[in-house]
């Protein structure tokens, strides 16, 4: 591999002063001369904008061209090298052009080019094409030199995920900057090794960057193995989330749940006594006029509590005291209800908005770059209101932080299992969570938060987030909803591998869009033991060979159970 690379930053001998690369080309290293031997294939028929169709020769005496959907080809021009990814191939027996019998086609969607360098030498692969092959060009697969120059990573930084399809030995790298800045979906049917993929491309970044800040939402406790004393493990035995924090959206959604159509005087009645409350904490003199509904500033239940005896102690009929006996009721059934208190238990208030953000967002880093929200064990009466909370704290803090350019902390927010937050279906879901993360898909980029999509069904995520997604990592998937939905959010250069979806090996990938040079098909590297997030299938036929469980067992997980307790 050290050869190839060796080959791109060492100028061929010099050729004249106008040679087409296609005359550089017949020059290549010792090294990889016996690889560097392109098959012809066809010749050009017609032209179009962003494509090309070509006709098949029919097999000689030379070597049989091995060509296929999604393969690489090269069309030598004589001011550029045109390189072409392969979208579909028709038509019966080999013939002659001009015999009116059906013909072998190759339909070619151009994706980049090779120009001259300034002095005349090879130059690197750029995508978009500047001069467009003509008729009768002819049209040769692309051998290994061809393939490592373009898949090379651009001058730029990049992680290594894997090596190509069409040639192990040459690396596969993703454009760090344009896979986090303007963000990606990992997507994949269920078993594919989405949360491999999620753990080895951040485990990749950060090995060149170990001062990054990620956010990750893990609803189904596996990644804290993945990153050990690498993360910083935030699960429901020591989160700190505490209720004041909550938009007013997200405070009626816990408070008074999902009747709020039959419960507008109790909006009303909370409202007007979160306002109360909160200037009610502020030290005396302090100004309120900046305090609203939605201000991320602290407040005491008690003082809410007092907010409303002291407007029932004004009301004349008793009818009217009932929405108030309502809402005192349920603040209490959440302060002494275990499973919420990480967000009500606490008897004393302090203003600890800093503490969290510092938790969360890992500023300072302290050598631990990622922030796991293990919400597994989260009631799921509020799991999409913590959600919400994350995303939009994470989103705020960036837009007031976005002018100190010098301390600037970009985050990335994962997001597994996002159908759940920013599903396509706008009834059945929570709307401060998809307005959140949606929020971040379209503006943060502008913030430096970057956004990753997880999800085993694509077809039930938010279409308008999932387009927001330049760069797209699709495992495979044999679903047709599901191919149908993620070849609608592929860019046209793509579409000569989506016929692969469903026959992708484990660990293979398609992956497309801004983070990567062109489209391709790769195989992701083996990730050690160590960073493998928990999440194995269960061996039945392991696990019912011997009868290890007994009563004991069950008592201990009676007794986590009640007590709401995990292990860790």
């Amino acid at each position: 591999m050290e050869n190839f690379y060796a080959m791109n930053t060492s100028p061929d001998p010099a050729p004249a002063a106008h040679a087409a690369p296609s005359a550089i080309r017949n020059q290549p290293g010792e090294a990889v001369e016996s690889r560097a031997v392109r098959t012809p294939v066809g010749v050009i028929t017609a032209i179009r904008g962003a494509g090309v169709t070509a006709i098949m020769n029919a097999p000689g005496a030379g070597k049989k061209a091995n060509i296929s959907i999604g393969g690489l080809v090269v069309m030598p021009g004589e001011l550029s090298d045109v390189y072409g990814m392969v979208q579909s191939m028709s038509g019966g027996g080999y013939t002659q052009i001009g015999t009116g019998a059906e013909a072998r086609m190759l339909e070619i969607q151009l994706v980049g080019e090779i120009l001259p360098d300034a002095k005349g030498g090879y130059g690197r692969f750029h995508r978009g094409v500047t001069y467009y092959p003509h008729f009768d060009t002819e049209v040769m697969t692309a051998d290994a030199r061809d393939l490592a120059m373009v898949y090379a990573p651009p001058d730029v930084p990049c992680a290594r995920l894997g090596s190509i399809h069409q040639d192990r030995a040459i690396p596969a790298f993703a454009v760090t900057d344009d896979l986090l800045a303007k963000h990606f979906a990992v997507l994949g049917t269920t078993g594919t090794g989405k949360s491999c993929v999620v753990s080895l491309v951040l485990h990749a970044i950060l090995d060149q960057h170990p001062n990054g800040h990620v956010v990750l939402i893990d609803p189904h406790n596996e990644y804290a193995a993945a990153f050990g004393g690498r993360a910083e493990a935030i699960h429901l035995n020591n989160l700190q989330l505490p209720y004041w924090l909550l938009n007013f959206e997200e405070m009626v959604e816990v408070i008074i749940g999902q009747n709020q159509e039959r419960a507008y005087p109790e909006i009303e009645i909370l409202k007007n006594g979160v306002i109360e409350a909160k200037k009610m904490f502020l030290r005396e003199g302090e100004r309120s006029d900046h305090i609203t509904v939605d201000t991320p500033v602290p407040y005491r239940l008690g003082d809410l509590i007092k907010v409303f005896d002291d407007a029932m102690g004004k009301l004349e009929r008793t009818e009217e005291v009932v929405s108030f006996l309502r809402l005192k009721s349920k603040i209490e059934s959440l302060r002494i209800d275990r499973r919420f208190s990480f967000m009500f238990s606490r008897l004393l208030v302090d203003d600890s908005m800093g503490r969290i953000l510092s938790r969360v967002l890992r500023i300072p880093v302290a050598d631990k770059p990622v922030s796991i929200i293990d919400i597994s064990g989260i009631p799921s009466e509020v799991v999409d209101v913590v959600v919400s909370v994350l995303a939009r704290m994470i989103f705020d803090f960036s837009v007031w932080a976005s002018h100190d350019s010098a301390r600037r902390a970009p985050v990335l927010l994962v997001c597994e299992e996002a159908h759940r937050y920013i599903p396509r279906d706008e009834e059945t879901h929570f709307g401060p969570s998809k307005k959140a993360i949606s929020r971040i898909a379209k503006e943060g980029r502008k913030y430096g938060v970057g956004l990753c999509l997880v999800s085993q069904r694509p077809a039930e995520l938010s279409a308008s987030a999932l387009s927001q997604c330049n760069t797209m990592i699709a495992l495979r998937m044999s679903n047709v909803r599901d191919q149908e939905f993620v070849a609608n959010a592929l860019p046209e250069s793509a579409a000569g591998l989506l016929s692969a979806l469903p026959s992708l090996a484990q660990r293979e990938a398609i992956i497309v869009g801004d983070g990567v040079t062109i489209p391709m098909r790769m195989r992701f590297d083996d990730l050690a033991p160590e960073r493998r997030p928990a999440s194995d299938t269960a061996v039945f036929s392991e696990a019912w060979l011997s009868d290890a469980a007994d009563i004991g067992f069950i008592d201990s997980i009676v007794e986590r159970w009640r007590t709401q307790k995990r292990d860790k």
